[in-house]
């Protein structure tokens, strides 16, 4: 006997935030200001200038930063593709990568800190001043500045190109906006390729002038992408415990979050070993010197932790299909995989603040809380007063209706 399953329809679930957006943003609000009041008072306390506060902004800046990054990449490849499955949770997506203009915001502390943070704008390095004096035209104030201006320039455009886009489709259906925003696409994806690169080269891998790798900007988008799935998965079933989405995004595309999570968990563990093993191989020492770094003073525990837990850990949890399609298994490593990207991130910034401890700092926390409320608040507001889901998408049924072979 054959099988029909049910196909669920926008009229048979809570496709809007309603009342529980605004007091996400209040509550949400609140806690980022509170921990941003509280880490800033505590760097204050620490007397050297904001230095110590610049660092974990930095750290918790790059990881917020990823997770739109991540976003911005789900929704132009999807254009690209004309997939059918990720029309569901496009919104979602759209929503966090938009989430990119307070981003611009929440860059201007470390802007103003760039002097305090960044070696080769302090002098506080062990890079040669011959090697500084070159790289000088690139490693500037100024240029730097001028850069973030362009990258943001980029990203926030065409993120609010697909957000107004995909809203007017919701009030007009007209399918050619689909078409649009599909040829959009391609040029879009082309700068953010390189944007994103150039984008890690200033904001982390510059925090050893002396160092540099071509696979750094892939390494940071696999954990971008890594981070963007996860952070979907976690809202969505936020949302799903909260009464939305509870029929439109079903098993089956969860399952797809699970694919996702397990393809650039291999992604980035594929680039993480191809970094390791051509620099360490070639063992150049200016090259070396910044794995060299993260082997001493424990800091060596940081990456067997990566290695497990990033990857070998995660990779065996996800692999098994039944895994993907069991909700609590899935938040699990939604949220063990965010934990673990929050860590990477940790690994490549702080070795070069205080090499001599790899223990984490309360002020870590407090700017992550800082950051994260307000970012969270960012994503609510923009979500409110907006369906959940492009409803009159041209794909939307097949989206509705998609099944796992």
């Amino acid at each position: 006997m054959s099988h029909h399953r049910h196909i669920p329809t926008l009229e048979e679930d809570h496709i809007t935030l309603d009342e529980l957006g605004p007091r996400t943003v209040r509550v949400a609000g609140a806690i980022g200001v509170v921990g941003l009041a509280l880490a800033a008072a505590m760097g204050a306390a620490r007397g050297d200038g904001f230095a110590s506060f610049g660092w974990s902004y930095l750290l918790n800046f790059a990881f917020f930063l990823s997770v739109s990054l991540g976003a911005f990449f789900f929704v132009a490849i999807g254009h690209v593709m004309g997939v059918h499955w990720n029309v569901v949770a496009r919104r979602l997506a759209e929503v966090v990568a938009a989430n990119l203009v307070y981003l611009v915001v929440l860059m201007i502390p470390l802007l103003l800190l760039a002097g305090r943070v960044f070696p080769w704008a302090t002098g506080h390095t062990e890079t040669p001043a011959a090697l500084l004096a070159i790289k000088a035209p690139y490693l500037n104030q100024t240029f730097f500045l001028v850069r973030w201006v362009v990258y943001f320039l980029i990203w926030c455009g065409y993120a609010l190109w697909f957000w107004k886009r995909s809203l007017e489709q919701d009030e007009t259906g007209a399918p050619q906006l689909s078409v649009r925003m599909s040829r959009k696409s391609g040029l879009a994806l082309l700068l953010y390729a390189l944007t994103l690169t150039f984008a890690s080269y200033d904001l982390l891998m510059s925090l050893d002038p002396a160092w540099f790798s071509t696979i750094f900007g892939p390494y940071y988008f696999a954990g971008s992408v890594v981070a963007f799935a996860a952070a979907l998965t976690v809202i969505t079933f936020w949302l799903q415990s909260r009464g939305r989405l509870t029929k439109v995004i079903h098993t089956e595309h969860l399952h797809d979050y699970g694919k996702l999570l397990f393809a650039f968990v291999f992604f980035w563990a594929y680039l993480a070993f191809s970094q390791y093993m051509l620099i360490w191989y070639a063992n150049i020492p200016e090259e070396t010197a910044w794995f060299l770094r993260r082997q001493q003073n424990g800091w060596g525990w940081v990456g067997l932790l990566l290695l497990f837990f990033n990857f070998i850990v995660p990779f065996l949890g996800l692999l098994a299909r039944s895994v993907k399609r069991h909700r609590r298994g899935l938040y699990f490593w939604a949220v063990w995989l965010l934990v673990m990207h929050w860590v990477d991130l940790y690994w490549i910034v702080m070795p070069e603040f205080h090499p001599e401890t790899p223990l984490p700092d309360l002020l870590d926390l407090l700017t992550f809380v800082g950051i994260g409320g307000l970012y969270v608040a960012g994503i609510a507001l923009r979500a409110s007063g907006h369906s959940l889901v492009p409803r009159r998408d041209p794909r939307l049924d097949d989206s509705l209706g998609f099944e796992n072979a």
